[in-house]
C-alpha cells in the first residue's frame, strides 16, 4: 500500500514547491519514492499475469516517473510535480503509448490505461481499426461493469470536425472522433492507503486490459 506518509509528503509539497524546501525534504521525498517504487513492484507482478506481452526487462524503479518538472517552455516555474506518476507500458521499456498508467497525488488519485493522444500513424491505425471492427471495441466500452467503472467512453476529448476519409453518418462517428482511447478510474487516498491497495489497482487493470488488446491489434 501507500504509506501516509508518503500522500502527506505529496501535500507538503504542493504547499511549498520551492527548491530550498524541497532539499531540507529530501530524506522524506526518498522514502516516499521508494514506498511508490515497492508498491509498483507488486502491481507490476500482477499485471504481467494479465498482460503476458510485457516485456520482461521493464523495471519498476524506471517506471515511476520523474518528479522534477521542464520548465523550460512553462509558464509555471514550479519546480516539482505535486504527484507520483507511474506508466507500465504494455510493451516495450517506454510509455507514451498502449499503457496502464497509475497516478498518485492527493484527493486526485487514479488508476487508468489505453491510448492517450496517439501520434498520427497510430492515430490512423486505430481509426480503421474501429472503422473495421467497432463491434469488438463497443462490446468491451459498453459492457455495463466496465461503464459503472470508467464513465462513457465516448465522453472523451473529439475532434470538433471529421476525420479525413470518414463520413459524418458513419454509424461510429463518435469513436472515430476520439483524440484519445483511455479509461481511468479515481481513487480515494484511503484505498490506496489501505491493505490490499495492489490487488484494488491491478483490479482495475484487468477490466482496462481488453481494451489494450484492441488497441495493440490495431497497431500490430
Amino acid at each position: 500500500m501507500i504509506y501516509q506518509e508518503s500522500i502527506e509528503f505529496l501535500k507538503d509539497l504542493a504547499e511549498n514547491n520551492n527548491r530550498e524546501w524541497f532539499a531540507a525534504n529530501k530524506e522524506r521525498y526518498d522514502k516516499a519514492r521508494e514506498n511508490v517504487i515497492d508498491f509498483t513492484t507488486k502491481v507490476l507482478d500482477s499485471v504481467r499475469k494479465i498482460e503476458a506481452g510485457m516485456d520482461e526487462n521493464l523495471d519498476a524503479k524506471k517506471c515511476v516517473m520523474r518528479i522534477y518538472r521542464d520548465i523550460r517552455f512553462s509558464k509555471n516555474k514550479a519546480p516539482y510535480k505535486n504527484n507520483f506518476g507511474v506508466s507500465l507500458p504494455t510493451s516495450g521499456l517506454k510509455g507514451g503509448g498502449v499503457e496502464y498508467y497509475l497516478h498518485i497525488q492527493p484527493g486526485n488519485s487514479f488508476i487508468g490505461g489505453g491510448y492517450w493522444m496517439p501520434e498520427a500513424p497510430h492515430l490512423k491505425a486505430i481509426r480503421q481499426e474501429i472503422d473495421y471492427n467497432a463491434a469488438d471495441l463497443k462490446k468491451i466500452i459498453d459492457d455495463k461493469a466496465f461503464v459503472k467503472l470508467f464513465g462513457d467512453f465516448r465522453k472523451q476529448e473529439q475532434l470538433k470536425s471529421v476525420p479525413k476519409g470518414y463520413e459524418p453518418d458513419n454509424e461510429n462517428i463518435d469513436l472515430l472522433k476520439l483524440k484519445s482511447f483511455v479509461a481511468w478510474h479515481k481513487l480515494e487516498d484511503r484505498e490506496l492507503t489501505t491493505a490490499g491497495a495492489e490487488k484494488q489497482v491491478t483490479d482495475v487493470c484487468a477490466m482496462i486490459h481488453p481494451l489494450n488488446v484492441f488497441l495493440k491489434n490495431a497497431l500490430s
